[in-house]
């Protein structure tokens, strides 16, 4: 079994509030879990008007798998006009992992 986890860090446009935030954030997360069938939400920064931080992760049998998918969900969110794709983290854990 393989995990693989990927978290973003996202500067938000001219966003002047949680509600607009929330109305940038959700469809992104949203759109993650149903074309990729992905567990994702946004993990951090939930204070802040401008910044976001969404966390995935998926699971497989096949490593080559994981990283297609990571890599699938990366291109999505950089390719959102209405964020900056700041950083983006990879962890992979395997059954050898303690």
């Amino acid at each position: 079994m393989f995990v693989g986890t990927l978290t973003f860090d996202l500067l938000l446009g001219d966003v002047h509030s949680l509600k607009e935030k929330r109305s940038i954030v959700r469809p992104i997360v949203a759109e993650l879990q149903r074309k990729y069938s992905v567990c994702a939400a946004e993990v951090g920064n939930q204070d802040l008007h401008r910044r976001a931080e969404i966390g995935l992760a998926v699971v497989s049998g096949e490593h080559r798998f994981v990283t297609e998918i990571l890599d699938s969900c990366e291109r999505l969110v950089a390719g959102r006009p209405e964020v900056q794709l700041l950083a983006a983290r990879r962890r992979y854990y395997g059954d050898d992992d303690d």
